[in-house]
């Protein structure tokens, strides 16, 4: 560092601070005002703008510290201090529109600083010119990963605005930081407090100022919010949302009716990614385990001829399909770089280790992360490409395995949520199993707000522009809310039928039966009845009839609906618990889908009835004094409920087979999926693995009972895991939410830890007895055993 920016003890410090969503930006900021306003010499304050979604968005800290009372209400509209955590944020924001004179510009960029001049925009040269500004450049991405802090950079940008702002003296500054780290962290473990500490150490050492030159030397020009492909609607209104101009645009742009067009959040292109993964297609053994857990879905495949490839741009990797007798067909696996998050969760999931490879710790797969730059433009290159190959028909393709499933278009797409989410891949796996018929009742919570929340929204549409139908309803009520849509759907499938017989003179007599007696369980036979309802309505539309215009407004209903109703642990295990029991007990065909965090991820992590026994969460600081409900056990006592526990980290099949089978079911149907969590305080990368440990350990059996099986003599009751082989306590010890108690408690912790084993003991033996019964009704014994733990 070669010089800090003074100030005038009278002056107030202006500072802007442009973060990523739960990159610790806003963190750090809070704590900054913490240890300034600490400070008897000194006032602060602070606002802090940013969107409900869960991370991946834009953030705005607006701090002000000085000697004097500060009395404005409101937004920094002349900085003397902004910094810029994220570099990509300089190629779509104007965040130096704001910068006073002589004021001081902070980038985090990977970029040295006698190269990084030249990578900034034209506009923002101009303005660090113009308004005579002193810029400071960090690799804050390098010294989070040589001090192990991963992703995070908060710590070390914090420390460069004390070491460039002068508001407390440098060496006090430190001393209040780490203090501040200290408090902040030494719950989650001292290994995080030594790692912050480090980061703070070297963040100095690698704060270098730029020599700014007396004219504009760059061509880089501002990226467009949205490409120019994107829909006038999209350019004209989105664009603004994304920019953080919403309030600029005037009502008349609005949708007069409220409604929004779907699809959009695949013109967003966020390119917060570091690294994304890169595939290797000579070691690819096509499994589709990659594409399956991509929490964003950023990474899809699909096959066709050879002949295509006379087109494609240079660099762009196929391979000879690896099924048996297809010597003309490709196969592809394409990363969306610009919309990858990093998580890195596919890597993980790769099981094509390169032989060659001697590096135990961290082996090359068939995918591997790698810093993204050095590929960017050959991964738009290829993509341009890959989006003009048609998606592989439904009909053709064998998604009863994984492998298969890739092949499937994901009509939820580029989500909102956290990076390396658990919740996200079963929505996306859902929108690829049942595509354009899928209607969601969505209850409020994290789902809600990744998959709905303005600007954009994930679920999409196919080629024929159609998609799932989404719906968010409240908290309290959403079960119900999914019940009125089999309702509905019920009685207009209902109307169409009688509609059709009254029109069954001007039709084909064969058409109408086919229509009315499809059997409509594969993918085949769904595909072939929506060829017969578009012939229908293509016949329809040459009858003028009022009867005949009727039947065609209501004729997509002789297409078999999938009706799903969707939250989270907090939904369904706690404030709609007596609605969902309700619709369970109703013997309607819908089908539920629990994403179980085991606590209330969407508003900061409180306890909920899903929290396991000794888990700590907000409401339970010393740890969950009571067992976890057991939804699927109560849902089973039904004895005519679909219930299934899936974990696509502890066995992707399983989790497919589950789904399908809970929506083929003809009745309700609850499918109670372990969703990893940020809220549990892990490494997100690591999720999968947890998944697995969560089986293995007993937490988290797989099972699914159908009761179907019954009326062939079949135990319904299926028990899809093996026997426990770890102790609870090595899953428990690698999360956050477990770990604290052991050190605040060590003796609680030890106590509840064996509690929580005996427990685990008890039900792994109900779910062995039950998978070893004969065909029969299981109620009674269920009720029993439960009511003695």
């Amino acid at each position: 560092m070669d010089e800090s920016f003074d100030i005038e003890p009278s002056e107030v410090v202006r500072a802007m601070f442009y973060g990523l969503g739960a990159d610790g930006t806003v963190g750090a900021n809070k704590n900054t005002i913490k240890i300034i306003g600490d400070d008897p010499d000194y006032f602060a304050q602070g606002y802090f703008v940013y969107d409900s979604k869960k991370s991946g968005s834009q953030t705005e800290s607006h701090l002000r510290f000085g000697h004097h009372e500060i009395n404005s209400p409101y937004l920094i509209q002349s900085a003397n201090f902004i910094a810029c955590h994220q570099q990509t944020f300089v190629e779509k924001t104007d965040m130096l529109a704001k910068a006073a004179m002589n004021s001081t510009f902070l980038l985090n960029s990977s970029i040295d600083k006698d190269q990084v001049w030249d990578s900034l925009p034209a506009c923002m040269q101009k303005q660090l010119i113009d308004n005579k500004m002193k810029m400071y450049v960090i690799d804050g991405y390098k010294v989070a990963r040589e001090t192990g802090m991963g992703n995070r950079t908060n710590t070390i940008m914090q420390t460069c605005f004390f070491a460039l702002s002068g508001v407390l003296e440098k060496e006090e500054a430190i001393r209040k930081i780490k203090k501040a780290i200290e408090k902040t962290y030494s719950k989650k473990g001292p290994e995080l407090v030594t790692k912050n500490f480090l980061a703070v150490d070297q963040a100095l050492a690698n704060l270098h100022q730029v020599t700014i030159p007396k004219q504009v030397s760059a061509n880089v020009k501002p990226i467009k919010y949205v490409s120019d492909r994107a829909p006038d609607f999209v350019k004209e209104v989105t664009a603004q949302m994304m920019a953080g101009k919403g309030d600029l645009i005037p009502v008349s742009q609005l949708p007069v009716d409220g409604t929004y067009p779907s699809g959009t959040t695949q013109w967003e292109k966020r390119n917060i990614a570091q690294r994304i993964p890169i595939w290797e297609s000579d070691e690819c053994i096509q499994c589709g385990n990659c594409s399956l857990v991509c929490p964003h879905a950023a990474i899809r495949a699909k096959f066709y001829d050879k002949s295509i490839l006379e087109d494609a741009p240079t660099g762009y990797k196929s391979a000879h399909i690896s099924a048996r007798g297809f010597p003309e067909i490709r196969y592809t696996l394409q990363v969306y770089a610009e919309d990858c998050t990093g998580c890195g969760l596919c890597v993980d999931a790769c099981p094509a280790i390169v032989s060659d490879n001697s590096d135990i710790d961290k082996p090359r797969k068939a995918i591997n992360m790698e810093l993204k730059e050095p590929y960017l433009e050959q991964e738009i290159s290829s993509l341009t490409f890959f989006e003009q190959i048609d998606y592989n028909d439904r009909a053709r393709i064998d998604f009863s395995h994984v492998r298969g499933v890739q092949f499937l278009q994901p009509l939820f797409e580029f989500s909102g949520a956290c990076s390396g989410c658990g919740e996200t891949p079963y929505l996306k796996l859902m929108s690829q199993l049942f595509g354009d018929r899928l209607m969601v009742a969505n209850a409020t919570g994290c789902s809600s707000i990744y998959g709905g929340n303005l600007p954009t929204t994930p679920w999409s549409v196919n080629s024929d522009g159609r998609g799932p139908s989404w719906s968010n309803s409240l908290f309290e009520d959403n079960a119900e809310f999914g019940f009125g849509f089999r309702l509905a759907a019920v009685k207009q499938h209902e109307l169409a039928e009688q509609l059709l017989l009254e029109n069954r003179e001007h039709l084909d007599p064969l058409l109408v039966d086919q229509l009315l007696n499809a059997e409509q369980i594969t993918e085949s036979e769904i595909q072939a009845q929506i060829k017969r309802v578009n012939t229908l309505k293509h016949r329809l539309s040459q009858t003028d009839t009022e009867s005949a215009r009727n039947l065609i407004s209501v004729a997509e209903q002789l297409i078999r609906r999938s009706i799903w109703i969707v939250g989270g642990d907090g939904w369904a295990y706690d404030i709609d618990s007596g609605g969902l029991d309700h619709v369970l007990a109703s013997g309607a065909d819908v089908n539920v889908l629990v994403m179980d965090t085991e606590v209330y991820s969407n508003t900061g992590g409180q306890m909920s009835k899903s929290t396991p026994l000794g888990a700590v969460a907000k409401f339970a600081a010393a740890g969950k004094q009571a067992t976890k409900k057991d939804l699927a056990m109560q849902a089973i006592a039904y004895n005519n409920v679909y219930v299934a526990r899936i974990a696509l980290g502890g066995d992707p099949q399983q989790t497919l087979l589950a789904m399908r089978e809970a929506e083929m079911y003809r009745g309700p149907s609850i499918v109670i999926a372990y969703s990893h969590c940020i809220a549990h305080g892990i490494n997100m990368e690591d999720g999968l693995r947890q998944q697995q440990l969560a089986v293995q350990s007993g937490h988290w059996p797989l099972f699914r009972y159908n009761p179907s099986l019954r009326e062939v003599g079949i135990n319904p009751f299926s028990l899809d895991s093996l026997r426990p082989n770890i102790p609870l306590k090595q899953y428990r010890m690698n999360e956050e939410r477990y770990r604290s108690l052991q050190r605040s408690d060590p003796e609680m912790a030890d106590k509840i830890t064996s509690d929580a084993q005996r427990v685990s003991e008890r039900k792994w033996q109900l779910y062995e007895e039950l998978a070893t019964r004969a065909t029969g009704s299981i109620a009674p014994h269920v009720e029993l055993t439960a009511g003695k733990e």
